[in-house]
């Protein structure tokens, strides 16, 4: 059973994880968000219940 030989298949792991690592990962990482993150809190709303009219 071929596929059970890992000698061809390490270095193709190996080598797109090189890829991913070296090349790929800072490119994506560079990326600036579209909407920074802000400091202040999310405000809260009150809410009331709903009076329901069969109850």
């Amino acid at each position: 059973m071929p596929q059970l030989n890992p000698s061809p298949w390490f270095s193709v792991m190996l080598l797109s994880w090189l890829i991913l690592l070296l090349i790929i990962q800072p490119k994506l990482l560079s990326f600036t968000t579209t909407n920074q993150p802000s400091n202040t809190l999310p405000t809260t709303t009150k809410t009331t219940s709903w009076t329901w009219p069969w109850i």
